[in-house]
């Protein structure tokens, strides 16, 4: 029954999907094809709801001081570069969890492949939320990054930070910045964040060790299994492959 193969794929790896995800997890993961109309017919028919992306009010708590820099934007709002491990999005968002709780997350999303190379969760919005998702991207990260490569973020008080630069200085990264207040200057990892807290299943953890184990799950899922339209209808890590196997 055409619910049921629907229902199969919205359901893949317990993660609810829209139109298009359904579409590109039926083709990559069970062979069907099946066209955006039609799943869209079925998905109203029977009631099988797409999730919809919040915008994030997340706001910046610490404060500049006289010693943080700013940068140029070196970027550009040129993401797709065709090269895997060269631009490096970055910025945190807030996570409402349990009762009441909050923690961050801070992620580097490659800009060409949408792979999340690294990410850290905290409870807390200190310096070190940012600096440890540099280190991770470092001595833990599993893609090998370009001569040139640079990290992007927006003009928070973490990414202008002494020591923050200093820490991205000594890893030979370039660094660059979006212009004040324009929020498309980083638009992807808005858009991840977006997905992100829609398709995960933050709200039912209640502790922060579970938070980071649901965190876990899902940055896997999100990786090898989340197809995506922009990505020809790739994965992260596929198209990360792709793009390598065209060097």
């Amino acid at each position: 029954m055409s619910r049921d193969i629907i229902l199969k794929a919205y359901n893949f790896k317990g993660r609810k999907k829209g139109a298009k995800q359904i579409k590109m997890t039926l083709e990559g993961q069970f062979g069907i094809v099946y066209n955006l109309k039609r799943i869209r017919r079925i998905m109203i028919k029977y009631g099988i709801i797409c999730p919809i992306r919040k915008a994030n009010p997340y706001r910046r708590i610490m404060k500049a001081t006289k010693e943080h820099t700013t940068l140029p934007n070196l970027l550009n709002r040129n993401f797709k570069q065709n090269t895997p491990g060269k631009v490096l999005l970055t910025d945190i968002t807030y996570l409402f969890y349990g009762n009441g709780k909050k923690a961050y997350l801070s992620t580097i999303k490659d800009g060409s492949t949408n792979e999340i190379l690294s990410y850290n969760l905290s409870d807390k919005l200190t310096l070190d939320i940012a600096t440890d998702t540099i280190d991770k991207l470092i001595n833990e990260g599993q893609v090998k990054l370009t001569i040139d490569a640079f990290v992007h973020s927006d003009q928070g008080a973490h990414y202008t930070s002494p020591k923050f630069q200093s820490l991205v200085k000594g890893y030979r990264l370039g660094q660059s910045m979006s212009r004040r207040g324009n929020c498309w200057d980083n638009a992807p990892q808005e858009s991840f964040f977006g997905h992100f807290k829609d398709e995960s299943y933050i709200k039912s953890c209640e502790t922060l060790s579970e938070l980071k184990e649901e965190i876990t799950r899902y940055m896997f899922y999100y990786n090898n299994y989340r197809y995506q339209w922009g990505l020809k209808k790739m994965t992260p890590v596929q198209y990360r492959n792709h793009l390598l196997n065209l060097k």
